[in-house]
């Protein structure tokens, strides 16, 4: 428990570090900084799409209190556009730390951006969702699992059912063994993380 209670108190710090960050044009238009959901402050995934992915966690025996959800932007672009490459580049670094302290065994990333800033390959999300790729985040060897971002599925039921069937693979997957998942393991304590592009990022 004193571990745990240790990472919220880094985590935190680490949140209130990250509020003040100027590192790309963001900021200046920013009204908040969305840092990361679980057992932090700030609370990223909000919307229809957010109670979509309540309802996909729902599904498997989840909830957000059991996961970590984080961006790879801490600040939403305008009009919820894509992010820029130079603004991606700008705040990577906070979610790697983000990574580092919480030291998940599972990050499931929702969408592209996510997915090709974790994994560190070009691939698309229709290409990869479902695989597992073993690599390292954050000075952290994890299981990579990229979904499709559930905003993606709001109004298309073929996609739905994929990404349905994508999260059903998941409680197999955090019941391994630690060894079997990735061989540097986080401490069982660890949530899982999603992670999403300017929105939102998960970890398990």
């Amino acid at each position: 428990m004193a571990a745990v209670e240790q990472q919220l108190s880094e985590l935190e710090t680490f949140g209130l570090q990250v509020s003040g960050c100027t590192r790309c044009r963001l900021s200046q238009g920013r009204t908040q900084v969305v840092f990361g959901a679980g057992n932090a402050q700030g609370y990223p995934f909000v919307g229809q799409a957010g109670k979509l992915l309540d309802k996909l966690l729902a599904g498997i025996g989840l909830d957000r209190d059991s996961v970590y959800i984080a961006n790879v932007l801490k600040c939403r672009p305008p009009g919820n556009r894509d992010p820029g490459a130079d603004e991606i580049e700008a705040c990577e670094g906070h979610l790697f730390r983000q990574i580092e302290l919480i030291r998940p065994r599972v990050v499931a990333t929702l969408g592209n951006f996510a997915t090709k800033l974790l994994s560190g390959k070009p691939a698309g999300i229709t290409r990869v969702h479902g695989a597992e790729q073993d690599v390292t985040v954050g000075g952290n060897r994890v299981l990579l699992y990229p979904l499709y971002h559930p905003a993606a599925a709001l109004y298309t039921p073929a996609m739905l059912k994929v990404l349905e069937e994508d999260f059903a693979r998941l409680p197999a997957i955090l019941g391994r063994p630690a060894a079997e998942v990735v061989a540097a393991a986080a401490p069982q304590a660890a949530p899982p993380v999603l992670a999403e592009p300017a929105v939102q990022l998960g970890l398990f």
